[in-house]
């Protein structure tokens, strides 16, 4: 994994990309923050060595690299899921290449199903914990010393700091936001209404089937932190209705230039 890590990030510091100020990765609700950055540089991940494929509709899979709202970015359009078959390994291996080519900062989007009776299709949920649920560990196996720590701190996984600063830049922009615990499940299955009822009881707010594994890497090797969910369907009791990719990305789209604003707006700060 060293040796991928240290080919890859020699490849794209080859190609130009160096020291980005953030690196982000548009999952589903953040697509069209691509239309908000300066691109220099756009590779397929196809070109890159090492990385695996999107399989998944709604998910590009280019990495683009340029300037949002003044800062350097390296953003990935298009994430990896373990549900598509990719080792965990495999998954993260983009946030181990994106600290390598100097990123200390991550934000990362993604749609969930809202357990909280308070949230309704279309909301914005900032990500302050988690709950993993997901069948492997992103650190199971031998630990490489290289990367982080054995044993990684995780009281704060989501910057305490970076919340308040989107907390006054939505206040600035008279956006409403939620706050929230996100649950991961493997996928690629929707929840069953049991398991929505278990989401919540387990006292998370929102569920979905990315973003830990790539935070949990994150943090080992020491980047702070910024999660953002777009509620795409519900599963409040009472009210568990049949759901759809097609249906998730259709109400993600509704929230997507709301969610292009807050980010490109905190990037500035």
């Amino acid at each position: 994994m060293w040796n991928k890590v240290q080919e890859t990030v020699k490849f794209l510091q080859n190609k130009g990309i160096t020291s980005p100020d953030y690196g982000i990765i548009l999952g589903t609700g953040l697509g069209n923050l691509v239309e908000k950055i300066n691109i220099k540089l756009t590779i397929s991940y196809a070109e890159i060595p090492n990385f695996p494929v999107s399989t998944v509709a709604g998910h590009s899979g280019e990495l683009i690299f340029g300037k949002l709202s003044g800062k350097t970015v390296i953003a990935m359009k298009g994430r990896f899921h373990f549900y598509e078959g990719w080792s965990m390994e495999q998954t993260v291996f983009p946030v181990r290449v994106m600290k390598f080519l100097g990123v200390e900062k991550l934000i990362v989007s993604n749609a969930s199903g809202g357990v909280n009776p308070n949230f309704k299709v279309g909301d914005i949920m900032l990500i302050t914990d988690h709950i993993n649920l997901m069948p492997v560990h992103p650190l199971h196996g031998k630990n490489e010393d290289r990367f982080g720590p054995r044993f990684v701190d995780m009281h704060e996984a989501y910057s305490k700091k970076m919340i308040a600063k989107m907390d006054k830049v939505a206040s600035t922009l008279n956006i409403s936001i939620h706050k929230g615990i996100y649950l991961a499940l493997q996928g690629p299955t929707f929840e069953t209404p049991a398991e929505y009822k278990m989401v919540k009881i387990l006292g998370a707010d929102a569920v979905g089937m990315s973003t830990v594994p790539e935070v949990i890497v994150a943090k080992h090797m020491g980047m702070e932190c910024f999660g953002i969910s777009v509620i795409t369907d519900l599963g409040v009791e009472g009210i568990v209705e049949a759901v759809s990719h097609e249906e998730v990305q259709k109400n993600a789209k509704i929230a997507e230039k709301t969610v292009g604003k807050l980010v490109a707006e905190f990037v500035k700060l």
